[in-house]
């Protein structure tokens, strides 16, 4: 595929984990993707006082060989002049963006430790920093470009945390937030091609859930027996990118599992992740009204 008539992605937080995974399927569909972490060449991110693999120089060998294009961009999602940097460098080079998924999030260590939120440490609400308030400054400097596209999707990684108690109110707070985002956003962009989702995706199959399933066995173990991959996920969010129904979807949020039976996409070895709607919760469905 000619650089000329490839989509143009961006994926925060995509040095490892649900991001990378994204990253990758967005790659194998020939996309130009550009992704931002932190690790550009060596991980700085750590867990219960071990490295954490994966780096930005990874994710882009790991798009390139499934068939895109993969850009690297340093980008600490706290600091706003590095993400206007960031959509700089996309309209320089592409003029327009046609997809941008929300993905960048702070994972506190302490997220799965037992206990109320006082008896943790008080950083937490860092969670309300990269996450919450981080996706809205990316899609603010994204906006411009995503109109400048056929069509343009907004994608933000949410969780069954957003409507049910899932690791604390800061957790809670941060995924509840982001999905009233993705409404609100929506009705800013109404009349427009550009579309908003939130996505409640399962449990994933990441190094990071890895160590908690083994630090807490009697809580994730059978959880993780039926996670997602990361690429699952990508696959989903491509099927959603291309669907023809994709602008009554918008504000909505939507859990992958099920719009992945929908759409017939499946997870490694033809498995179909379950939804969790029957034990956790459904979507919020939000009033209609607007005020001005």
């Amino acid at each position: 595929m000619s650089k000329a008539i490839r989509k143009v992605a961006v994926v925060t937080g995509a040095s490892r984990g649900a991001g990378r995974g994204i990253a990758v399927a967005l790659g194998s569909a020939g996309m130009t993707v550009y992704v931002t972490g932190r690790s550009a060449t060596r991980s700085v991110s750590q867990l219960r006082g071990r490295i954490l693999s994966g780096t930005l120089a990874e994710t882009v060998e790991a798009i390139n060989q499934a068939g895109g294009q993969g850009i690297a961009v340093a980008c600490d999602h706290t600091n706003d002049e590095q993400v206007h940097e960031l959509f700089a460098q996309v309209e320089r080079e592409h003029g327009h963006l046609d997809l941008l998924v929300n993905n960048a999030a702070f994972m506190h260590e302490n997220l799965i430790d037992p206990g109320p939120f006082w008896s943790k440490p008080v950083d937490m609400a860092d969670m309300l920093n990269v996450g919450l308030r981080s996706s809205y400054i990316t899609s603010y400097h994204a906006a411009p470009l995503l109109l400048n596209a056929p069509r343009g999707l907004v994608v933000f990684t949410s969780s069954f945390g957003a409507g049910c108690y899932m690791h604390g109110p800061a957790y809670g707070a941060q995924k509840a937030g982001i999905d009233k985002m993705a409404y609100d956003m929506a009705v800013d962009f109404d009349g427009t091609t550009v579309a908003t989702v939130s996505l409640w995706l399962g449990p994933q199959r990441t190094e990071r859930s890895a160590i908690a399933a083994a630090e807490r066995a009697d809580t994730y173990e059978a959880v993780m027996a039926n996670a997602e991959t990361p690429e699952f996920n990508g696959r989903v969010i491509l099927a959603l990118f291309n669907a023809a129904d994709l602008a009554q979807l918008s504000g909505r949020t939507l859990i992958t599992a099920e719009l992945a039976a929908s759409y017939g996409v499946s997870d490694d070895g033809e498995r179909q992740p379950p939804s969790f709607r029957d034990l956790l919760g459904s979507p919020r469905e939000y009033h209609p009204a607007r005020v001005e």
